[in-house]
């Protein structure tokens, strides 16, 4: 009898621990399939194919054995459900129609405090945002100014009495970390706008727990560090002293997150993703030189070819060491090769005539080179154009008296692969033993070279 109570006890226990259901009621919906993704930040990945039951429901089985964070039931590019599995059962109820708006958390704690932080942050930033601005331009000797400090301050308590409160009842919880970390920055009301922003840019990471690799597998980190970079945008400045502003908010960044190497890796790819998207190559190569390479840090195996064409090209094209050789054909089809030239210095410079910085830069590198009093540097330009009437046209039009030659295999060809061409223009400046001096970025870095 004592052995059948002990095995009751052991199976009892053991169906506790097991992973719970996932139901999810969506109304109107047409479809009779979702695709269950996990989320790392802005990344996602597929798991499985959901089908239908009946009463238009999608249930996930516990076969799943999913680990702790978010998750996107996707029923097609513009309807989809997100939810956090943190091992409970969630039973989530919605409309086609208006996911997010009706959506109802029937089952799952987690995602009751998730779904009312979500909406609670919305308002407190936009109520919070229409309060500063009210603060920052009404006279302060005014009663209005003053209810108008007490509403916020008083909103203030609220949005950090619903963040501390519920991240404390359970502090190891999946959620509890998540609202200690993703809260936003309360701002102390009696400072003026310049100090506002000073503010932001020295504290408002001071809550984010860099060393908790667990919050990789929500928006967290992709959302703080968006959130930081836009306190040094200013649309208002040309594109590179941007960059240099950018640049400062990533030291912080990334600084911050060598705390723990998932961490660091997981910002330090979303930076140059975002990067990547909006054209700030300078700021690209800052992060894989300063922090990728110097750290040897791994990124993810789906980064993209470009990327990793990028550190391979910053790894093994450095100063001092030999340029690999290049030989090609001139515009009358005879070969070159690099190494037969005899100037003091050989600037080598990638290009295509279609691309559109080459097509800015190379007229620019000619009138350097035109007026040099002594010729002291050769240009050996290497065009990656596989239709040779473009290439020959080019030349004529911009008047490029340097040596020309043409590799017709283009991104494919040798050249490139062995000097890990990721963009056009790119420029490399040898010497005379072709021992690499420096990598141009652009005009600025070449200038003093002609003389």
């Amino acid at each position: 009898m004592k052995k059948h109570f002990l095995f009751l006890i052991a199976l009892t226990n053991l169906t506790v621990v097991l992973p719970q259901q996932i139901t999810i009621h969506i109304k109107n919906s047409e479809v009779d399939k979702a695709v269950l993704y996990s989320l790392e930040g802005e990344k996602s990945f597929i798991i499985d194919t959901v089908y239908k039951g009946a009463k238009e429901i999608f249930q996930i089985p516990v076969s799943h054995k999913l680990s702790t964070g978010f998750y996107r039931l996707s029923l097609n590019n513009d309807k989809r459900v997100d939810f956090i599995y943190d091992n409970e059962e969630v039973i989530l109820e919605t409309d086609a129609n208006n996911i997010f708006d009706r959506l109802k958390v029937i089952e799952s704690k987690s995602n009751k405090l998730f779904y009312s932080f979500l909406k609670l942050n919305k308002q407190y930033k936009t109520k919070s945002e229409v309060l500063q601005l009210v603060l920052a331009r009404y006279p302060n000797n005014d009663e209005y100014y003053q209810t108008t400090k007490n509403r916020l301050v008083q909103l203030q308590k609220e949005y950090s009495s619903f963040v501390n409160n519920e991240s404390q009842r359970n502090a190891n919880s999946f959620i509890a970390r998540y609202f200690q970390s993703a809260q936003l920055p309360v701002i102390d009301p009696n400072l003026t706008s310049d100090k506002q922003l000073t503010w932001l840019k020295e504290h408002s990471l001071d809550n984010v727990d860099f060393n908790d690799a667990g919050l990789i597998y929500s928006d967290c980190f992709t959302n703080k560090s968006i959130e930081y970079l836009m306190y040094y945008r200013n649309p208002n400045l040309p594109k590179e002293h941007l960059e240099k502003e950018f640049v400062k908010a990533v030291d912080t960044l990334l600084t911050k997150a060598k705390v723990n190497r998932l961490v660091y890796q997981h910002i330090t790819e979303y930076l140059i993703d975002g990067f990547k998207k909006f054209g700030f190559d300078e700021i690209i190569d800052y992060i894989l030189n300063k922090y990728v390479i110097e750290d040897d840090l791994c990124l993810n195996e789906e980064i993209e070819s470009s990327v990793k064409k990028r550190i391979e090209q910053a790894k093994l094209l450095t100063k001092e060491l030999i340029a690999p050789q290049i030989t090609l054909p001139d515009i009358n089809g005879k070969s070159i090769s690099l190494s037969s030239i005899t100037a003091i210095k050989t600037l080598i410079v990638f290009y295509a005539a279609w691309c559109p910085h080459c097509q800015e830069l190379l007229p620019q590198i000619a009138k350097l080179y035109d007026y040099q009093k002594k010729k002291e540097v050769e240009v050996f330009a290497v065009s990656l154009d596989s239709k040779r009437e473009e290439w020959i046209n080019f030349i004529k039009e911009n008047n490029l008296k340097w040596i020309n030659v043409n590799d017709e295999k283009g991104w494919d060809g040798k050249s490139a692969d062995d000097y890990y061409i990721y963009a056009t223009p790119t420029m490399i400046l040898v010497d005379k033993d072709m021992k690499i001096i420096s990598k141009p970025m652009k005009i600025e870095d070449i200038e003093t070279y002609f003389r």
